[in-house]
């Protein structure tokens, strides 16, 4: 019987458990939104948490800093940082996923105590129907009108024209970028000039 036997095991060893936490742990913190399925979201959930918490231990002051000497109080905060951050990269091993959740996440969830994730079932899976959930971060709601403000930005004026068209392929093969393809595909709008003939030689006597 398994009494008093806590977490998931996923259909996995320990070890393969473990690296599947760690992996999505590291997208969570990257991309603050990730899609799983319900079971994996719920184990999850405590493992990034703790993480969190661990990052928030290098912003709080123990409490001795105003008795203790100012030299004594920036080495105690100091090692509690690198203490903090060790803890951390045992299980988030690329460096600038572990920088952005002491320098970004953590502070933003300095005043909240627990509950830095949001878990919402979005239906199920087509193939095996398992039921599907997004983890994200609290805080990092999606905004549909920055993806339009990107979309504009990003959208360029669509060559015309068979010269257009093969001036653009021909950019592309070369990689070169959608503003030299927009200039490219203005070049084809402009007027064609006629050309002047020359004028015949004089033979020479």
């Amino acid at each position: 019987m398994r009494h008093r036997v806590a977490h998931r095991k996923l259909g996995r060893v320990t070890e393969h458990r473990i690296a599947l936490l760690r992996n999505q742990a590291e997208a969570l913190l990257r991309h603050e939104r990730i899609e799983t399925t319900v079971p994996k979201a719920r184990e999850l959930r405590p493992f990034v948490e703790r993480l969190i918490t661990i990052a928030k231990r290098s912003l709080k002051d123990d409490g001795n800093g105003a008795a203790a000497a100012p030299a004594a109080a920036a080495r105690a905060a100091k090692l509690r940082k690198v203490t903090a951050r060790r803890l951390v990269e045992v299980d988030i091993h690329k460096k600038d996923t572990v920088a952005k959740l002491f320098d970004t996440i953590a502070p933003r969830f300095e005043g909240r105590p627990g509950g830095y994730t949001r878990l919402l079932k979005i239906g199920n899976r087509r193939g095996d129907n398992a039921e599907v959930a997004q983890l994200e971060l609290v805080g990092s709601e999606y905004n549909p009108a920055l993806d339009k403000d990107e979309a504009e930005a990003v959208e360029a004026p669509k060559p015309k024209g068979v010269r257009g068209r093969l001036a653009a392929a021909a950019s592309r093969l070369r990689g070169e970028t959608k503003a030299e393809e927009a200039d490219a595909a203005e070049g084809e709008k402009k007027p064609k000039t006629a050309r002047k003939k020359a004028a015949p030689k004089k033979k020479e006597e």
